[in-house]
């Protein structure tokens, strides 16, 4: 039997994740009880094995009994039980924003501050966190790329893709994107803006890209980004960070940015890591 403990952030998509995992032929419960859960689990696996797989909610809703959590994972693991944790998270930011949209009460914070409960609820979870063995940090997925991540967790293919990568072409003139680890600037390279038949395109069309990989530079720049990328993104993940913003910046964000932003994100799909590519710049 397969079990999943689905943990985290309050308001970074919990109960959208077991939803997901249902989805996916789990038995999920959501808010379980932490007294309760080791029976529930034994209870399962010495049942008829009509259910092979198990996600169970569990949050800072338990009180003072979240912190039996782990005593209760590793009694479980001694008697011979894989226990996995998915552990959902997101800038406290980005949680604050979410909790003034919906109207919803931290479950920590009652009339005090939103930001402070979550602050305590994330010192609360801390050892989760360094317990996961899958993390995902919802502050800038989409819905269905979050169903990408949860259903290859349910698949059995979470492992190194449990990591993030963003791939995000800007414009300099637009400002440097904020959430971005690394900055690339490609103003180096030829500019179709200037070319009468390729101003009005951007680096989607075919002629824009073609014409900006044909300089000899972008092909080498690749190579050496493709390099970096590949020797620094197992080191972050040992240092337990779970995503990377790649900004990819040209002048207006519009044609060279985007090519390359393009052609560095095919190069790191074989990688098998969660990927997404972003156009911030190219339609202004």
């Amino acid at each position: 039997m397969r079990c999943i403990i689905v943990t985290g952030m309050s308001g970074a998509g919990k109960s959208s994740a077991l939803h997901m995992l249902e989805d996916s032929g789990f038995f999920c419960v959501d808010n379980m009880p932490v007294p309760l859960l080791g029976r529930m689990v034994e209870m399962v696996a010495e049942g008829s094995g009509q259910i092979e797989k198990l996600a169970l909610g569990i949050d800072v809703r338990n009180g003072e009994a979240l912190a039996g959590l782990r005593e209760v994972l590793g009694e479980l693991e001694k008697g011979g039980y894989q226990m996995e944790v998915l552990f959902l998270e997101a800038s406290t930011q980005v949680l604050v924003k979410r909790f003034k949209e919906t109207r919803r009460t931290h479950p920590l914070t009652g009339v005090g501050r939103v930001d402070k409960g979550i602050e305590l609820e994330r010192k609360q979870l801390e050892f989760l966190r360094h317990r996961a063995d899958y993390v995902i940090d919802t502050s800038h997925l989409l819905v269905r790329e979050l169903k990408g991540q949860v259903d290859r967790i349910a698949a059995g293919e979470g492992g190194i893709r449990n990591f993030f990568i963003t791939v995000l072409s800007f414009g300099f003139k637009y400002g440097i994107p904020a959430d971005a680890d690394l900055i690339f600037d490609v103003r180096f390279l030829p500019n179709p803006y200037y070319l009468p038949e390729l101003k009005e395109k951007t680096g989607r069309d075919k002629k824009v890209y073609d014409y900006v990989m044909s300089s000899p530079e972008a092909g080498v720049f690749l190579d050496k980004l493709e390099d970096m990328l590949t020797f620094l993104v197992p080191n972050y993940i040992n240092e337990g960070k779970n995503q990377l913003v790649i900004g990819i910046g040209c002048t207006g964000g519009r044609h060279r940015s985007v090519t390359l932003a393009r052609a560095i994100h095919e190069r790191l799909k074989p990688l098998e890591y969660g990927m997404k590519l972003e156009h911030r710049d190219a339609e202004k």
